[in-house]
């Protein structure tokens, strides 16, 4: 399965129902260091309700490897986007 690798929208709308969420921020202690955050997001009712599943959080690791890890886990469990806050992402 081919996994999209995309810039997460400016809002809050995605338009995906079953999608990969990676986030990155510097760790506030130390500007050096990279957290990252992963989340799995489901929703089957367009928007009404959402399942969101931390798969890791907060971890120290670079962004690329943060995204090389959530897309792993996305072809994996077959899920077809994921959108990341650092961008541009790796070539796949």
């Amino acid at each position: 399965m081919e996994v999209r690798v995309l810039a997460a929208p400016p809002s809050s709308g995605y338009p995906d129902q079953d999608y990969i969420c990676v986030h990155t921020d510097t760790d506030p202690l130390d500007d050096t260091v990279v957290l990252a955050t992963i989340e799995r997001v489901t929703d089957r009712t367009r928007g009404r309700v959402k399942r969101v599943k931390t798969l890791l959080a907060r971890q120290p690791m670079s962004a690329d490897a943060a995204l090389d890890l959530a897309t792993s886990y996305a072809e994996w469990k077959q899920v077809p986007v994921v959108y990341t806050d650092s961008w541009p992402p790796l070539s796949r």
